[in-house]
């Protein structure tokens, strides 16, 4: 799930939002219940909320996880200025 990471380098803590992002993208059922365990389903839930819809690239997995949630509404923002503000890139 984290093989463009250095896995020696991740927190579970701090890095919450990349991990959660991966595991549902891309995770089995077993590891989505490790999130489950380690987050807590209230706070999984407010966390997913605030993620970005388009980060998610499994539609299955991601409607899945709404449901199991009880997610309402996703949070909508373009990817692709997500990554250029993040980079620091100016609108022209």
């Amino acid at each position: 799930l984290m093989w463009s990471y250095k896995f020696d380098a991740i927190d579970p803590i701090k890095h919450k939002e990349t991990i959660i992002i991966n595991t549902i993208n891309y995770g089995l059922w077993s590891q989505w219940k490790w999130l489950f365990d380690n987050y807590g389903m209230k706070n999984l839930k407010k966390i997913i909320s605030e993620i970005p819809k388009s980060e998610f690239r499994n539609d299955r997995a991601l409607n899945l996880i709404s449901l199991v949630l009880s997610i309402k509404k996703m949070k909508y923002e373009n990817r692709g200025l997500k990554i250029q503000a993040k980079r620091g890139f100016a609108r022209a």
